[in-house]
């Protein structure tokens, strides 16, 4: 019986061994001495992952490696409902503009996640964007488009947990059409100069998880471009530029966001805090979304609502901003103006809620005010500063 028992163990265990391949990089080909071009090598081992139809496979970035990438495109769809790239060790940029070798006429991003169901990204390891050449670069008026470093585009169910990424070119980790998404514990950083290196970009994507994160960076430390059904807590952001709502309206185009709750998140010395932007000319709609459990340290802009983020020809048309919560907010502004709700003239914002606000002054001598242009709403008789500015 003990023997029968023994027996039916190791059947089980060796079916559940061979039902999770792993596929490790270096037996593909990969040196992982940060010098030779591995990209070859994860082409290669992402096929078979892709391909592999028993279990759940694992594209395996060992620890202790440091392995250089050209720009790459991890393709789907896989035959597994889930796969996993598990980073431990270090995957880096070309070390110059010059060296990077684009496989196709798409530059966006250096590494790209397409159409990928139930791709897990975890292991904490370090994504080096290399971004320093690329800022030089753009400080001499050169190199405008600058590729953001992952891009995830229709990879529904993605979870990115533990990793951080670091001295992109452009932004971070940007992600479109990924619906059911969760993004946890990652770390996205780069140094306060740097140019528009936003934290983590969402557009054209619903039900949506961004938690648990610290994200220092030179621009957005979270950018929503597009997409509803999005909770957002637990953040910490500074420097940068706040979590932001927009650009939207840009060109004249259309722009829309809902039902995005965003709590218990952190600012420190960022340029903004809860922030909402759109284009003069643009059309849409940003609704149903609340701020809330806020912490403010040396905040320049903690409440911000700019409906003139740039001006078009046409200023007749522009996206409707409704239903903003912003309740229980605590810490400092670096500016005066601590609140500034300036809403475009022919659609004005409406039902705007300020509640439990108390944002004093970072300087022990200034009081904090509030200004507002065509904002219709409610604020708390108890609220510093006081938002009498608000239209009924």
């Amino acid at each position: 019986m003990q023997g029968l028992l023994f027996a039916v163990l190791f059947l089980c265990c060796f079916v559940a061994s061979q039902g999770d391949p792993i596929f490790d990089v270096l037996k593909y080909g990969a040196s992982g001495n940060g010098q030779t071009d591995d990209s070859q090598a994860f082409v290669k081992a992402w096929k078979d992952v892709c391909e592999a139809r028993n279990g759940y496979p694992t594209l395996l970035v060992p620890k202790g490696r440091t392995f250089l990438l050209q720009p790459t495109a991890f393709q789907g769809p896989c035959n597994s409902p889930s796969v996993n790239f598990k980073v431990r060790g270090t995957l880096m940029a070309p070390k110059s503009v010059n060296e990077w070798k684009w496989p196709s006429s798409d530059k966006g991003a250096w590494l790209q996640f397409s159409y990928i169901k139930g791709l897990v990204l975890d292991g904490r390891g370090l994504f080096d964007g290399q971004g320093a050449p690329w800022w030089d670069c753009f400080k001499k008026s050169q190199c405008y488009d600058r590729p953001r470093a992952i891009s995830f585009h229709a990879c529904e169910g993605l979870k990115i947990n533990k990793v951080t990424v670091i001295d992109t070119p452009g932004g971070h980790i940007s992600l479109n059409g990924c619906n059911g998404s969760i993004v946890s514990n990652i770390n996205l950083l780069a140094p306060k100069d740097s140019p528009n290196t936003d934290g983590l970009g969402v557009s054209g994507s619903s039900n949506v998880t961004i938690r648990d994160s610290t994200m220092k960076v030179g621009d957005d430390c979270v950018v929503i471009n597009g997409g509803s059904y999005m909770n957002i807590s637990r953040i910490f952001c500074g420097p940068g530029h706040g979590i932001s709502i927009g650009s939207l309206g840009i060109g004249g185009t259309y722009g829309a966001v809902e039902d995005i709750h965003v709590r218990n998140c952190t600012f420190t010395g960022s340029s903004n805090g809860a922030r909402i932007k759109t284009w003069e000319g643009g059309f849409g709609y940003v609704r149903k979304v609340t701020f809330e459990e806020i912490i403010l340290q040396d905040v320049q802009n903690p409440v911000l609502i700019d409906q003139h983020y740039s001006a078009t020809a046409d200023n007749q048309k522009a996206v409707k901003i409704s239903d903003i919560t912003y309740r229980n907010f605590r810490g400092t502004s670096a500016f005066e103006e601590a609140v500034k709700l300036m809403c475009d003239q022919n659609v004005g914002c409406t039902n705007l809620v300020l509640d439990d606000i108390k944002i004093t002054s970072s300087d022990p001598k200034m009081k904090t005010k509030a200004t507002c242009s065509n904002a219709h709403g409610t604020s708390s008789a108890s609220n510093i500063p006081q938002v009498s500015c608000l239209l009924n």
